[in-house]
């Protein structure tokens, strides 16, 4: 399976549009990036496609829009999460984003294993 690399402008959009908020972190992986809250990722960056893990029925509202799809490798999406159309704009971007760091700051912390 090949991963797609992200570009600087790619990183950069995806900065801009996760909140900065205590607890929130991204970090690299697999060489794009994801955005985590309590150790759980809310958001990812696969190449150039945002994706968001949303509850259910928000999930259903975003696979209505034009452009919205399965996030990840095509072989293997990752359920849950949905990529953003890509002709949403960074404030688009960052109301669904928002909405996923909400859903996800709900669940569980993840637990880190030794």
């Amino acid at each position: 399976m090949q991963m797609p690399k992200p570009t600087d402008g790619d990183k950069q959009f995806f900065r801009t549009v996760v909140p900065e908020e205590p607890g929130v972190e991204v970090k690299p992986m697999f060489g794009n990036l994801g955005a985590f809250v309590n150790g759980n990722m809310f958001a990812g960056l696969f190449g150039s496609s945002v994706g968001v893990k949303l509850a259910t029925d928000d999930l259903a509202e975003l696979a209505t829009i034009e452009g919205a799809g399965p996030f990840g490798p095509a072989e293997r999406p990752m359920g849950g999460y949905l990529s953003l159309p890509a002709s949403f704009t960074a404030e688009q971007a960052t109301r669904w984003v928002s909405k996923a760091q909400a859903y996800v700051a709900t669940l569980p912390p993840k637990v880190k294993k030794n």
